[in-house]
């Protein structure tokens, strides 16, 4: 509905055009209603506003109630998120390590979840070199990784790379 579409998002439209004919057939119930057009449009517009103060106040509730987050909570995310963003940058450096072709073929099938048969279709070689592909790229990436998890694990590990670096 035009009416409403510069005050409510498109997906609530229809649920507030559902709600405005409820409320006008129960109105209609109980009185007659005269000037049905205006009336529905302006049921309409009403609902729309009390949708989008509603949704404003929800938000402003929200905002207000961040303040009392236990503090242990939004570290605790925060350390997980940072967590989260070294894994995958890890994960880049260890796909950086292998071929252009184990690559692009590991990518799509572990990232992007595409099946080996369409795998091999797009690219324009056979399904068993794909999944050979696939296979060392898992392998590769792995190896690369259980490398950083044990130079993170020794105690020595920064000096080791920084011995590793001036030879």
């Amino acid at each position: 509905m035009r009416a409403i579409s510069n005050i409510v998002s498109k997906d609530d439209i229809e649920d507030i055009v559902q709600e405005a004919f409820i409320k006008s057939y129960e109105a209609e119930l109980k009185q007659e209603i005269r000037y049905e057009r205006t009336y529905m449009l302006q049921t309409v517009k009403n609902l729309a506003l009390n949708h989008v103060s509603s949704a404003a106040s929800q938000l402003n509730d929200a905002v207000e109630n961040m303040d009392t987050l236990p503090h242990d909570l939004v570290g605790h995310s925060l350390e997980k998120h940072v967590e989260s963003k070294e894994r995958f940058i890890h994960f880049c450096r260890a796909t950086d390590t292998l071929s252009a072709e184990v690559k692009r073929v590991f990518l799509l099938k572990k990232v992007y979840g595409m099946k080996q048969k369409d795998i091999a279709e797009l690219v324009g070689l056979s399904e068993s070199t794909v999944e050979k592909h696939v296979a060392k790229g898992l392998l590769m990436c792995s190896r690369y990784l259980a490398s950083l998890s044990d130079d993170s694990a020794s105690p020595n590990s920064s000096s080791r790379s920084q011995d590793v670096h001036s030879q």
